[in-house]
């Protein structure tokens, strides 16, 4: 699986994934102009978006689906990060509860929450791209 972020200038940057694109910034008060969320928002938004996902499966294929309410905090000193999440998914008034224990059963499957349980190793490298003239004089040897 690969994405690709591009800058657009200043903090706002331009996610693309399977042809699908997210316009990532800054609010104003940070330097930003607010044209998308921020990278934590969508960070956060994934796990509760995920849970979304599981619960409605949990429900079952037919009828209204959950709703899912979350608020975060973050770190009061440095390293900064999300220190705290809490999710509230409410379900529609008349799921049984059968159907409330299988949406607890299918929450315990959600991805990035178990992602989050058990970080993916991470390594993260920068280095110089090449010049467009490097690239065409690589692109040509075989």
């Amino acid at each position: 699986m690969e994405l690709t972020v591009v800058s657009l200038g200043r903090d706002r940057h331009r996610i693309t994934v399977r042809g699908h694109e997210v316009i990532v910034d800054q609010p104003r008060d940070s330097g930003g102009e607010d044209a998308g969320p921020t990278p934590t928002d969508l960070f956060v938004a994934s796990l509760a978006s995920c849970v979304a996902h599981y619960a409605r499966r949990g429900l079952g294929s037919g009828g209204e689906g959950p709703t899912v309410r979350c608020t975060w905090a973050m770190s009061e000193a440095p390293p900064w990060r999300v220190a705290s999440i809490a999710i509230e998914v409410q379900l529609p008034p008349a799921t049984t509860a059968a159907r409330q224990e299988a949406v607890r059963r299918a929450i315990g499957h959600c991805t990035v929450h178990n992602s989050l349980q058990s970080p993916p190793a991470i390594s993260i490298r920068a280095a110089v791209a090449p010049s467009e003239a490097q690239s065409t004089h690589l692109a040509g040897i075989s």
